[in-house]
């Protein structure tokens, strides 16, 4: 397991204002009991935020007729909708939230060329909530194969995740399954896939990026 880059920037802040709070907590309240319990939810809170950072290692399948889950997450929509902003037509909407002690990075669900890709800025609203997938910040990244296939993937900023951090631009080539993007801190990822698609994952299933297969082409 490594640590992101993304995190190599905000640990240390991070502990640095940690490190400020308990010289605060220390001076004017260690003769008191509540100063235990505060110095230990200190190095809890130091322990996750490290934590929020991991990057385990994955061993990628890569297969051409499989798109893999973009991020760790729970399954909480699976339904056929009309995608207004790049396809223009019906797609199949899987949309996976990420909880703030799920890996955050974002891996490609296919192979290929990005053939798109668009951020906007907007709204805060919980990560779960159907309507963030249109009114939040977010940012589209359409991954395109080698037999012309394409997939939308989505990232939503939710009411905790502040930044969206994607690493590719159109014509960018990329493998299935590497790295794309990141968000912090908790948030959202829908995928738009071709009405033919075949979904192999359930409301409430929990997929691992670049590993759980979502559907079959």
């Amino acid at each position: 397991m490594t640590i992101h880059n993304e995190g190599k920037r905000i640990i240390p802040i991070a502990f640095f204002f940690l490190a400020v709070l308990d010289a605060i907590i220390y001076i004017f309240l260690k003769q008191f009991l509540i100063f235990y319990f505060l110095m230990t939810a200190s190095v809890v809170l130091a322990g996750l935020v490290v934590y929020f950072f991991r990057i385990p290692e994955r061993q990628i399948d890569r297969n051409e007729t499989h798109v893999l889950s973009p991020c760790d997450g729970k399954v909480v929509v699976i339904n056929e909708v009309f995608e207004k902003e790049y396809f223009k037509d019906q797609r199949i909407q899987v949309s996976i939230f990420m909880s703030p002690l799920n890996v955050h990075q974002n891996r490609a669900p296919l192979g290929g060329e990005i053939s798109y890709l668009r951020h906007f800025k907007g709204a805060f609203y919980l990560a779960f909530v159907e309507k963030s997938s249109e009114l939040n910040e977010r940012c589209s990244v359409v991954f395109k194969d080698k037999n012309g296939t394409e997939v939308l993937a989505r990232q939503i900023a939710g009411t905790v995740a502040r930044r969206i951090c994607t690493y590719k631009v159109p014509g960018d080539k990329i493998a299935q399954g590497d790295e794309y993007g990141f968000i912090r801190f908790g948030s959202r990822v829908d995928l738009f896939l071709p009405l033919s698609a075949k979904l192999t994952v359930k409301l409430d299933d929990k997929p691992i990026g670049g590993q759980t297969i979502i559907a079959t082409l």
